[in-house]
Formats: structure tokens, sequence, C-alpha cells
């Protein structure tokens, strides 16, 4: 691992000591610059899930990638820099609050003084690692998040208005490695009822709130949730706004 290599990729020049703050700083960094996106799966590219074929995609040719991607190499920085890092099972919840199957999502904890929950690959989520073992609401900005215990499993909630909170997913504790998810990333990347075979996706977070290009529609939506919509007259524009706002160069 090219630590250096991937702290310039994020931007990143701050503290290095494994505590953390340190690690709120990555992550935030991560978020700002290493856009979630399933661009490999539209142009027959694909994902290897190892350190060294992650590393090559999202560090030297500066490209994003989906939940297994983002949070699997961004555990290898967070190794190489002294945390005590593990890879999670997690079943996402849908629109009915349903949830999904196992190495659905790829979640991270790390394990400091507390335990933390840290994710770069779930899109439009927690800019900052949560503690798992806080009681209550943890607030981020506009937002607020919360972990419940559920039986066998951890649920991460995210309140929508001042009562009601909706379920993003679930997980447990117990660590895994790359080798666990590959049927998983193999449905995702082939399956016709994966949401991420139906559409082009690129998405991330800004300093005002977030940018996303989904298909041929370009949203840059603000801290206060206001949206600016456009849509893209060609594959020209498309490829313009991926290098523009993403850095991210593709063949038209």
């Amino acid at each position: 691992m090219n630590t250096q290599a991937y702290l310039q990729r994020i931007n990143y020049g701050g503290p290095l000591d494994p505590t953390s703050e340190t690690l709120k700083l990555l992550q935030v960094a991560h978020l700002l610059t290493v856009p979630f996106e399933n661009l490999s799966i539209h142009s027959g590219e694909a994902i290897v899930l190892d350190d060294t074929a992650l590393f090559d995609k999202i560090v030297l040719r500066r490209r994003g990638g989906f939940c297994y991607e983002l949070n699997g190499l961004f555990a290898a920085l967070l190794r190489a820099l002294g945390y005590e890092v593990a890879m999670l099972s997690a079943q996402v919840a849908n629109s009915q609050g349903k949830f999904g199957p196992d190495f659905d999502h790829m979640a991270l904890t790390v394990t400091l003084d507390e335990r933390w929950l840290v994710d770069v690959g779930f899109g439009d989520s927690f800019l900052e690692p949560l503690l798992l073992e806080k009681d209550g609401e943890q607030v981020q900005g506009e937002r607020a998040y919360r972990i419940d215990l559920d039986g066998a499993y951890l649920v991460l909630r995210q309140r929508t208005n001042a009562r009601d909170w909706k379920a993003l997913y679930r997980f447990t504790l117990k660590p895994y490695q790359y080798s666990d998810y590959s049927e998983m990333c193999r449905f995702h990347q082939t399956s016709p009822t994966s949401h991420f075979t139906r559409a082009r996706l690129c998405t991330r977070a800004t300093p005002e709130g977030r940018i996303t290009c989904t298909d041929m529609r370009f949203i840059a939506t603000d801290a206060g949730g206001r949206r600016r919509e456009r849509l893209l007259s060609n594959q020209q524009e498309y490829a313009l706004v991926l290098s523009e706002h993403f850095g991210i160069e593709i063949e038209t």
C-alpha cells in the first residue's frame, strides 16, 4: 500500500496518528473526493476485489467504485496507518423497510478506545464515522443517525423528520474478507434485478451538499436539500460532466 499516493488521491494533508479525530478527517476527505459510481458495470470492466486491483483503479486511475471497492480499499489504508479494521456484512433496507441478503453491502468497524462504524461506500449517508455503542441520535449537520440493537443485528437508521427514523442497513460485527463478498459482488455486476445494472450512477459529497449524475441527468443538491437538475444532451456532455465534476475520464 502506497499510503502517500492514496492520501494525495483524497487530498488529505492532516494528522496520521491512529485516533478518532484522524479517522473522522480521513472519512470526510474520502467522501469529498472519491465518487460512489458503477460505471465499470456499464462499460464491461470486471470488478476485482483485491487491494492491488482496487489501488490501481481508485488511486492510480482516479476512479470511484461501489461499496466493496471503496470500503475494501479504505480498510487497507486504515490498516496501513495503524488502525484495527474489520469488514462487515450488511443487509440494505429497501423502500418498504425490508432487508436484503447478507453481503449486500460492505461496511467497516474501527476499534480504538471505542468502536466506530465507518463507511465510504454507501452513497448519500453519514459523513463522519458513528459510534457503535452510543445510545440515542448522533447529529451531523442537518441530519441525525442512530444505531439500534435489534436481536442479533445492529440497525443503522437515519432521521427523516422530527419523529420518524428510516432503516438504512443492518449488520453484525462478525469480520469477513474479500472472498466472502464475491457472490454478491458478481450479482450486482450482472443481475438485471440489481439496481446497479439498471442505470449509470456517479455521485459524491461536496462541501455544499452533493452532486450526482444518473444516466443523462445531473443533479446538484445543497445542504438545505434544494436541488438543481439539468438533462445532458449527448454523450459528449455526459463525459464532460464526469471529467469536470468527478475527475473521471471516459471515451465517447
